[in-house]
């Protein structure tokens, strides 16, 4: 029940969906008797329909939910291959789809993904043409007839959902649940329109769809409203089982879904860059081309899958009403596997074609993105629903706060050792930059703990905030102490010798590469980067008190110390103080990495 008020908690339109279903089921027949014309009793059919509608909508949402939390993080690993080539795209794509049975998630992933410039434009066709494919699969689920069952599973996955203690058992609960949702929404919506099988205006309306212009249209909007093309073709299917939908009005109506399931890709990249509106257009284009293609073959479409789906002894209605369903759902599967097969030859020409309609910045539009760099690069609020590929994305982000920081750390002999105290300027405004992330980073991370995600997720995102921590601990030591020192050094006259200078300077270097060291660890979760830095502690840190005792006794031993030489050993032994302390910070997200020290920070939820 925990993980069932979790879920509410984290999305309430659904729920809010599913509450509307539930009136519209339970509401008294006597409530809408004034609605009763002839044989159809409108208020009970519209009482179903929408019912039924809004559980199939209600459904499809937890399934497709619970089943990205299930695979999330070997999505990120599938993901992370899509960019191999072409037809490896294409499988990532159907195969993501099919698992999240979405292909607009799949979509709104790859605009994320362009987004944050873990690929370009090329690389994502190929995934856009195999989410396609990966739709198709629900269709042929529906098809199946498997209805009967929809309360069986509806009460084995909230049987598992609740008595699980294993979160991914629980969400394979919650997945069975709205699947069996998704066929009882089926099932109403199938019962409701039982009464229309002898009412001539709703029959007459059902043969204006077998003009394809008409039928396209129509499943294209109804599909941009509800944003889920599986919504649309399972109606037409439910449909096609009662004897309302012919063959070739079916094929209309699933070539319209097509086009309006590239709505919510549309919507998802309103804001984002150029490249990312390229990604959603080509999803368009591509979809409206098949289409285009396919449009004057439609019969001949039918002939094709009329000879595929298999014979049945029954005659008659009956016949139609067993078969039908079956050769729409194969016919939406050879439109877009027919469809993928001509296109993915053309991958570049799609790309260039897109280009010229949604054209790449100019050169003073890229130097105004320059100049707001520092701005977020790869936290996509699309991928926030599935916790790993968010997390993923957060690794990618706080790497990028940390180059900052290491820049910020490159350039402190330039500005320190000698005073120039408006070259550290410079280098301070960059902890501008570092606090701007760390703040985006944060409210992120926030969100991303709001959801219902596993205890390594929690566990991951928790180290993700003690890690932006440490980053921005390091830039303020930058921005305050070191710029400090510099101006000590200009107003003191400090002046320190080669040999001064390449001592210091030699500590510096093997700060920096510590740094990057912890940098590389924990993007790329690599232990043995994490090692290095935890070798470097002797050199770094004991060699730094060996050489403060050092200098500290040769100006004892020398018997009488003067003002200037006091001032070189203290200026030198506070740089090499903030220099400890930056590397204990750095050590501290190398030990995160190994999961030698817990996280302190907490992740609001």
């Amino acid at each position: 029940m925990e993980n069932l008020m979790k879920l509410i908690r984290r999305n309430p339109a659904a729920w809010a969906m599913f509450g509307v279903s539930m009136f519209f089921l339970l509401t008294s027949d006597a409530a809408f008797a004034a609605s009763v014309k002839g044989d159809v009793n409108w208020g009970k059919l519209i009482q179903m329909l929408l019912g039924g509608l809004a559980l199939f909508l209600f459904g499809l949402d937890m399934m497709t939910d619970s089943m990205k939390r299930v695979a999330g993080d070997k999505m990120k690993d599938v993901l992370a291959k899509m960019t191999t080539n072409r037809f490896a795209g294409v499988f990532t794509g159907a195969l993501v789809t099919s698992v999240v049975q979405s292909s607009s998630v799949t979509t709104v992933l790859v605009v994320g993904f362009v987004t944050a410039g873990l690929m370009n434009l090329s690389q994502s066709i190929g995934v856009i043409f195999g989410a396609n494919i990966g739709t198709t699969i629900t269709a042929q689920i529906v098809a199946f007839k498997v209805t009967k069952y929809a309360l069986w599973m509806v009460f084995g996955g909230f049987m598992i959902s609740i008595m699980a203690k294993d979160d991914k058992l629980k969400n394979w609960g919650l997945t069975l649940l709205g699947l069996g949702l998704v066929f009882y929404g089926m099932s109403v919506m199938s019962s409701a329109m039982k009464p229309l099988r002898s009412y001539e205006p709703f029959l007459d309306l059902m043969k204006s769809m077998e003009n394809p212009v008409m039928g396209i249209l129509v499943a294209a909007a109804f599909t941009g409203l509800v944003q889920s093309s599986s919504a649309t073709t399972s109606l037409v299917i439910v449909m096609a089982g009662q004897g309302f939908v012919t063959l070739p009005a079916g094929i209309a109506l699933a070539f319209g879904a097509n086009i309006g399931t590239c709505v919510t890709a549309l919507l998802a990249c309103i804001g984002k860059s150029r490249e990312a509106i390229q990604a959603a257009v080509v999803h368009l284009l591509f979809n409206v081309f098949g289409v285009v293609l396919w449009i004057a073959f439609i019969d001949q479409l039918g002939d094709a899958v009329i000879a595929l789906s298999p014979d049945t002894a029954l005659t008659g209605a009956a016949k139609l009403s067993a078969e039908v369903p079956r050769q729409i759902a194969n016919a939406h599967t050879i439109f877009n596997v027919v469809n993928t097969i001509v296109a993915i030859p053309f991958v570049n020409q799609f790309a260039a074609i897109v280009t010229k309609l949604v054209p790449n910045k100019t050169a003073d539009e890229a130097a105004a993105d320059v100049q707001a760099a520092f701005k977020h690069k790869y936290l996509d609020e699309g991928m926030l629903s599935t916790a790993p590929l968010a997390l993923s994305m957060v690794r990618r982000e706080a790497s990028r706060m940390g180059e900052v920081v290491e820049n910020m750390l490159k350039e402190i002999p330039a500005g320190v050792y000698t005073g120039n105290v408006d070259h550290m300027v410079g280098v301070r405004d960059k902890d501008d930059q570092v606090d701007i992330l760390y703040g985006e980073i944060s409210k992120y991370l926030s969100r991303i703990g709001q959801a219902n995600i596993s205890e390594e997720s929690a566990d991951e995102a928790m180290a993700a905030m003690t890690t932006i921590t440490e980053l921005e601990n390091i830039g303020d030591i930058v921005e305050t102490h070191l710029y400090h020192l510099s101006e000590v050094c200009a107003a003191r006259q400090v002046n320190l010798d080669k040999e001064a200078i390449a001592t210091l300077t030699g500590f510096q270097e093997m700060i920096v590469k510590a740094f990057h060291s912890a940098l590389v660890a924990y993007e790329h979760d690599r232990p043995d980067a994490a090692k290095m830095v935890l070798k470097l502690e002797d050199d770094i840190v004991d060699g730094m008190d060996k050489l403060v005792l050092e200098r500290h006794q040769q100006l004892l031993s020398s018997g009488k110390v003067t003002g200037k030489e006091m001032a070189v050993f203290t200026f030198q032994s506070d740089i090499l103080e903030n220099y400890k302390r930056i590397y204990l910070h750095t050590k501290r997200i190398a030990k995160l990495v190994l999961h030698q020290e817990g996280s302190s920070a907490l992740v609001a939820v």
